[in-house]
């Protein structure tokens, strides 16, 4: 540890890794399931509770549909889940839906499922973390009053457990995320021990009060009925959340990355139809009764505070044994807390791969630390408590802005993977490897039918209930990422070197060098001498330095070196732990080591914008290597600004007009040789016109 501010931040998130130790980050299969399974696991601990809370509507009398509803959603996802292991097998890179989008439908599809995704992880965070502490008021009402808080303080810790790297949060999490399946799945099969071999009767409290209809609800029959179910599927297909999150993380399984990933999302979606199903049984066998709100049940004392579902299945069906409560309780929040954890690895890693392709800001691009790509950590939590925040940590408002993101994403991905096996079968020639694509793009297109379907379904029912502040975002993430790219691209654009000898290449024919003075002390007096010296010595040498943070970047750089012929030699820095500042530093420090009395100019070049939201985007790293080689001895440190089309400066200058020129009439001539240009008089030349 060589400096004592990183002391901080070395005991909250580890030591670095170096770049050579990625493989070792790399996920098995019984870890890849917690940490991007949790998600999707997680949803079935709430999505039968939105069954049986739309169903209420209605009063007791539609409860039984929640069999078939429960079902319709278990088919989707066995289908959605089917479809993605065709996804997995064809873009093992991680891209996952955008870049299945962005290759076969083109970019603005690619950008608007990348937008979609960001939401759906901004929401999967909020709506986790909430329901979860949700969970915990039911066990502990105490705690009632203080949800926002508790909910925000998780999601702190979550973006540190995950600043220390995949693998070390994943192994943290595997142990709730099986302590919630073999709870439920021992919740399910005690209940049925009690039932079939004691006869036990299980009663959950709800059970005891008459639950009625929403006014205006009551003997719905036809179109009301169709829509009320339609309501219903959509609510409860929230279960469907989290399945995307497995073919965008592929990268970081273990060889062989596809075969591993399409067996973790099968072992998934097994799991979570099994648990989904197992609930919705035992909340019918348990009598229980979910209502929007207490008018609905009859019979309910003053100040009734209704609990989970889960929470009053496992009161009902443990009415013996109290132990058997308060786990399913701590591995329910638990687990709903760490879903979480699904998009803390899913949203960094499309921000980096968004980056790259110039539609974020490249902050977002490379790893941190830990191997861990950090700076999309940080925003993601910061998005997700924002919406904590703005709906008082209620997971029955959040939910109903879940899902659209997902859904989006899904019907994209399955519309890109029916035109990528078309494509394939128009060059392919092997029989077998024809009958294998003919397979796949079936199942793509069943997917893309049933997905079609659940979206249709949940804008209509949902739109008005909150949905519509999803579409928006996607929207405003949509225009922010085109802006962005545009901005990148005309950057881009305006710094590429001219074939012939540009001017800006030419050497000056003198330097006027400016010391500015307030007052007569010892670093005026240094200046001045830096400045005399400057302008009678000639530089003894002169190299370029550049940090291989990117092999495939410093490559290019090297490349373009060698091909544009210059003559300055190119030094290569290492940087084992993908920083910047520190190489550049030590090796200016080194410099100075070997010669104490010689003096190091770092001349660091910097765009000069002209407008705010500009600087977020550009001189991140010149920034932090001033701030450092400033407080060096003997390091003299050189901004060399080249000014973008988009500040004052580069804009053409508004032509001077001298005294007189008007009284002259030179200032007809000018202006019929530029009557596009405006011009500008001073005060001055009015003055001295009148």
């Amino acid at each position: 540890m060589s400096k004592l501010t990183d002391m901080p931040k070395r005991i909250l998130i580890g030591r670095a890794l170096q770049s050579d130790k990625l493989g070792e980050t790399l996920l098995p299969k019984r870890i890849a399931l917690p940490v991007f399974a949790s998600d999707a696991l997680s949803s079935v601990a709430y999505a039968p509770e939105q069954i049986f809370l739309a169903l209420s509507v209605a009063g007791i009398s539609t409860i039984h549909y929640s069999w078939w509803v429960g079902a319709t959603v278990a088919l989707v996802m066995l289908v959605v889940v089917a479809s993605y292991r065709q996804n997995v097998h064809a873009y093992p890179s991680g891209g996952g839906d955008y870049e299945v989008a962005t290759v076969n439908l083109g970019g603005n599809a690619g950008l608007t499922v990348a937008a979609a995704l960001m939401v759906d992880y901004v929401l999967t965070v909020a709506v986790s973390t909430t329901s979860g502490v949700a969970n915990l008021v039911s066990a502990v009402p105490s705690l009632h009053g203080h949800e926002v808080a508790i909910s925000v303080t998780l999601v702190i810790l979550l973006m540190g457990m995950n600043l220390r790297g995949v693998r070390e949060s994943g192994t943290a999490f595997a142990i709730p995320t099986y302590g919630f399946m073999i709870g439920i799945l021992g919740l399910a099969a005690y209940a049925a021990i009690r039932k079939y071999f004691l006869g036990a009767q299980m009663h959950t409290v709800s059970a005891g009060f008459h639950l009625v209809a929403e006014p205006g609800h009551s003997n719905l029959a036809g179109l009301a009925m169709v829509f009320l179910l339609l309501k219903t599927f959509s609510s409860g297909c929230a279960a469907l959340t989290g399945v995307e999150a497995i073919s965008n993380g592929v990268p970081a399984f273990r060889k062989p990355k596809s075969k591993n990933a399409a067996t973790t999302l099968l072992m998934m979606a097994v799991m979570a139809v099994i648990m989904m199903i197992s609930i919705i049984w035992m909340g019918n066998l348990t009598g229980l009764h979910m209502a929007g709100s207490n008018s609905q049940l009859i019979g309910a004392p003053a100040g009734y505070q209704q609990k989970t579902a889960l929470a009053q299945i496992s009161q009902a069906v443990f009415s013996n044994f109290t132990p058997g409560f308060y786990f399913i309780a701590a591995v329910t929040g638990l687990i709903l807390v760490l879903a979480a954890n699904t998009a803390f690895n899913g949203f960094p890693v499309l921000g980096s791969i968004l980056a790259q392709d110039r539609y974020l800001p490249r902050q977002l691009h490379t790893r941190g630390d830990r191997l861990a790509f950090s700076n999309g950590i940080i925003a993601l939590a910061a998005v997700a408590i924002v919406f904590i925040i703005g709906y008082g940590a209620n997971p029955d408002r959040l939910i109903q802005l879940y899902i659209i993101g997902v859904f989006v994403s899904f019907n994209m991905s399955q519309t890109g993977m029916i035109r990528h096996w078309t494509r394939l079968l128009k060059t392919e020639t092997d029989p077998a490897v024809r009958r294998r694509m003919m397979r796949s793009r079936v199942i793509n297109t069943v997917g893309l039918c049933c997905t079609a379907c659940v979206l249709v379904v949940v804008l209509g029912t949902k739109f008005m209930s909150g949905a519509w502040m999803s579409c928006l975002l996607m929207v405003v993430f949509f225009v922010t990422m085109k802006a962005i790219r545009r901005h990148y691209d005309r950057v881009s654009a305006e710094l590429v070197p001219a074939e012939e000898r540009p001017e800006e290449e030419l050497l000056p024919t003198r330097v006027h060098s400016v010391v500015l003075v307030s007052k007569l002390h010892k670093p005026t007096l240094r200046a001045l001498a830096y400045a005399q010296v400057s302008r009678s010595l000639r530089t003894s040498k002169l190299e370029a330095v550049t940090v291989n943070v990117d092999p495939g970047d410093t490559a290019t750089l090297r490349r373009d070196w060698e091909q544009r012929g210059i003559e300055v030699p190119l030094k290569v820095l290492d940087s084992p732990y993908r920083e910047v500042t520190r190489p550049v530093v030590e090796y200016v420090r080194a410099l100075r080591r070997d010669s104490p009395r010689d003096v190091v100019t770092v001349y660091i070049p910097e765009y000069v914008v002209g407008h705010w939201y500009e600087h977020l985007l550009h001189n991140q790293s010149a920034l932090r290597l001033k701030g450092r080689l400033l407080f060096t001895p003997g390091v003299m440190v050189v901004s060399v600004p080249w000014q973008l089309e988009s500040s004052e400066r580069r804009r053409k200058p508004v032509e001077w007009i001298a005294p007189g020129q008007v009284r002259r009439g030179d200032i007809n001539r000018v202006q019929n040789r530029d009557t596009a240009r405006p011009r500008a008089v001073s005060q001055s030349s009015k003055d001295s016109d009148e």
